[in-house]
């Protein structure tokens, strides 16, 4: 089995030199060594008995299974495959879960009787596998991977340890493409109209580790109110818990393999994710490619920790992922922006919590939500300025320049000391041919701020021929 880089930093953590620079100076060995270097392609044809084999980084955890190991299958299906598949795994048998053939069966029934799962190591004279892009990148020559590095941000090391989640939150392989409309396919055959469309995501510890969610009972007593259950995925069929993410409206859990099934939500839906310091450190680029497979809506809220100390925080490396905990302050914010998106806007007294509400609804993507929380408070949002010039950017996200041209002069008119505000003014007024409303602009900008407005002529000519 290939070795864990992740274990291997943490039981090296304290190494000289330490075991990022270690693994950084392998890589870059490799880099160097293949530079001129393709890969060899295979013209041969397959044996008809030739066997595929999968290198499981184990068969107990739901998402590596999944996104690791039973997408490498899709591999097969323009091969015309006809051999046996294994599942080769270093965990001691009894720790294999049955979830990991019942997913085969739903999924792969064409291959059902002819895979098989055996612990690790195995020899073959010759055999099959599928190669990851993802795992690669680390070893590809500089010129290879030159298009990544454009688009990454600036001093990113491509290939480096510290970039490899980086790149894994904003791509996708395509196994997990091809796994996710294989899944879609399969419910597509049956009526799942029984399952809800909105829930809650508990966890089944008889497998698994025991990670309760603080403050669950409280979420659960809010969320009942608007037509949430709760489900456990490890109680459902395969088929089953991949139609309930299809119709999903929302989702939400604490931080768990859980969210693995988010490859298979429709685009339209909330799934939304609790979790805390380490999941934002450790874990947040887990799910992000499955997020992106979707199209979904996923969300992140980050609480405490439920220890008996929730000020410390742990060590991933000997404590492992901690459970999640959420205060009535937390419920409460969590709940207020569930119940915007499906469109039953909550009565918001204090300015701040609005805008807090509102930024969050719009990056959620549904700016239309969000400008509907802030008609409600219409009359509390034409005198802040902070809220109006939210208001205006919901309105250019739905690309509606009038309304957002409205929301501006209300927030100038709110707070005629922003010069900024006046700026962006001149722009949306140029958008909707507005010439008279870019006069004014600069009228004003050239009165209170002549620098800026001087500035800004400067650098564009083009308002000097406003009409």
């Amino acid at each position: 089995m290939s070795p864990d880089p992740n274990a291997y930093r943490w039981e090296n953590e304290k190494s000289d030199p330490d075991p990022v620079s270690t693994l950084n100076a392998y890589l870059e060995d490799y880099r160097t060594a293949n530079a001129g270097k393709t890969l060899a392609i295979e013209q041969t044809f397959i044996e008809p008995d030739l066997d595929f084999a999968v290198e499981c980084r184990n068969t107990f955890n739901y998402y590596h299974f999944m996104t690791e190991s039973l997408s490498q299958l899709c591999v097969l299906d323009a091969v015309g495959f006809q051999g046996d598949v294994y599942f080769h795994f270093p965990n001691q048998e009894e720790k294999h879960r049955n979830f990991a053939d019942a997913f085969v069966e739903a999924l792969f029934p064409e291959y059902a009787a002819r895979v098989f799962f055996e612990r690790a190591p195995k020899d073959y004279d010759l055999v099959l596998t599928s190669f990851g892009m993802l795992g690669a990148v680390g070893q590809m020559p500089h010129a290879d991977v030159a298009g990544i590095a454009e688009i990454a941000p600036q001093g990113s090391a491509v290939g480096s340890v510290e970039f490899q989640p980086l790149l894994a939150m904003n791509s996708v392989s395509t196994a997990i493409l091809s796994l996710r409309a294989r899944a879609l396919a399969a419910v597509a055959k049956y009526d799942f109209s029984y399952l809800p469309k909105r829930f809650f995501v508990g966890r089944g510890d008889a497998q698994s580790r025991s990670r309760p969610l603080g403050g669950e009972d409280l979420l659960l007593e809010q969320l009942e109110r608007f037509g949430f259950q709760y489900v456990v995925f490890e109680e459902l069929q395969p088929l089953e818990q991949i139609a309930l993410m299809a119709q999903a409206e929302v989702m939400i859990s604490h931080h768990g393999a859980g969210f693995t099934n988010m490859m298979f939500a429709a685009s339209d839906a909330y799934v939304i994710e609790m979790g805390m310091l380490q999941t934002a450190q450790h874990r947040w680029a887990d799910f992000w490619p499955l997020a992106h497979a979707a199209q979904c809506r996923y969300i992140s809220f980050f609480a405490d920790f439920n220890s008996e100390d929730p000020l410390t925080e742990p060590h991933f490396g000997t404590d492992g992922i901690v459970p999640t905990a959420v205060s009535p302050a937390a419920v409460s914010q969590i709940a207020a922006f569930i119940l915007t998106v499906l469109g039953h806007t909550p009565k918001i007294t204090n300015a701040a919590t609005l805008e807090t509400l509102g930024r969050r609804v719009l990056r959620a993507g549904s700016p239309a939500r969000a400008v509907e929380l802030l008609e409600k408070h219409s009359v509390a949002v034409e005198k802040n300025v902070t809220l109006c010039l939210l208001r205006a950017d919901c309105h250019k996200a739905l690309d509606e320049p009038k309304s957002e041209l409205v929301a501006l002069e209300q927030a100038y008119e709110a707070d005629p000391a922003r010069w900024q505000t006046l700026v962006r003014i001149i722009w949306c007024a140029n958008r909707c041919e507005r010439p008279s409303v870019i006069r004014w602009a600069l009228s004003h900008l050239a009165a209170d701020f002549p620098d800026r407005h001087d500035a800004f002529v400067s650098n564009h000519e083009w308002v000097r021929f406003v009409a």
